[in-house]
């Protein structure tokens, strides 16, 4: 699973750095192409080395210590104990926005963030599956994956938005013939398109890996599962109260696949675009996890009994 999980993200990630370099080749040959190649190493560099910091100020977050958070630090340590990890800085976002990340170069330099929201929303139990969750995108090294996909795919956007114009100009002028001109601004159309695809499926497939991770580490994968479904109905609540009083939501959707839910995602939003996936699979996931391990898929949530009870 591993192994075919890792084998299909370098795939996509070259997917995405093959559209760079085919624009680049489209305008310039094999010189642009090259130029192109080094462009994405040093994006994906730039972005992962300094990803923490700018996510940080970008989210108004705060570092706390243990005597501020007791039991969010006894949380992450205990879990982080069983995944092996070094206990990694814990930080707070005042915002009603029950959600959470983690960020980072590596796992020595790990960032694990929730915000009050979520801490006033969920029980011990729940909380430890979402912890779990984000510990165990720090151990897959999903960072560094969800960091360079983002970089490239943000790259691609805006490369594909240069080219289109620089293959009218150099059409005008003679230095790009039609064939090529054409190739241009076909792969200026659609290569952004191509892009949030491929990078939306890369966050989707760790997500899933990632809820079975948190669901092992806390030993209860319908703590998880509860969580979930908990946040989703907060999300889709505030989403509804952010339409009517024209609130901004927290973050950008650039940031989206960092979080444990997208609250940026709309019901008209084609799940083909989604950076999670639908709820209903996560939970499924987890009851298939839950058999896996032995243990009893049960949860006093409303929601919960409701959708287990349905299937």
């Amino acid at each position: 699973m591993k192994i075919w999980l890792f084998l299909r993200t370098t795939l996509m990630i070259a997917l995405l750095t093959g559209l760079l370099m085919a624009m680049g080749y489209l305008l310039g040959g094999a010189r642009w192409m090259t130029y192109m190649f080094w462009f994405a190493v040093g994006m994906s560099f730039l972005s992962f080395w300094y990803s923490d910091r700018l996510v940080v100020k970008m989210m108004k977050a705060r570092i706390v210590s243990r005597e501020e958070a007791p039991e969010l630090y006894d949380i992450v340590e205990k879990l982080g104990k069983k995944a092996n990890l070094p206990m990694p800085k814990i930080a707070i976002i005042d915002d009603p926005t029950p959600n959470a990340f983690a960020t980072g170069r590596n796992a020595k330099h790990a960032l694990v963030t929730v915000t009050t929201g979520i801490l006033e929303l969920l029980d011990r139990d729940e909380l430890e599956g979402v912890l779990g969750h984000e510990l165990t995108h720090v151990r897959n090294h999903d960072i560094l994956v969800g960091t360079i996909a983002g970089a490239l795919a943000g790259a691609v956007v805006y490369i594909a938005y240069v080219t289109k114009y620089l293959a009218f100009f150099k059409a005008i002028f003679g230095d790009l013939s039609l064939d090529r001109f054409i190739y241009a601004i076909l792969i200026a159309i659609t290569a952004p398109i191509a892009a949030v695809i491929i990078r939306s499926a890369i966050s989707r497939r760790r997500e899933f890996a990632a809820d079975e991770g948190g669901a092992r580490l806390s030993g209860k994968p319908w703590a998880l599962a509860s969580a979930l479904l908990k946040l989703d109905e907060a999300v889709k609540k505030l989403q509804k109260e952010a339409e009517v009083k024209k609130k901004k939501p927290l973050g950008n959707p650039g940031l989206a696949h960092l979080f444990i839910v997208n609250h940026f995602e709309g019901d008209r939003v084609s799940r083909l675009f989604a950076t999670h996936p639908p709820t209903e699979q996560r939970i499924e996931n987890l009851r298939r996890v839950a058999k896996d391990m032995g243990v009893e898929f049960r949860s006093g949530y409303p929601l919960f009994l409701e959708l287990v009870n349905q299937s």
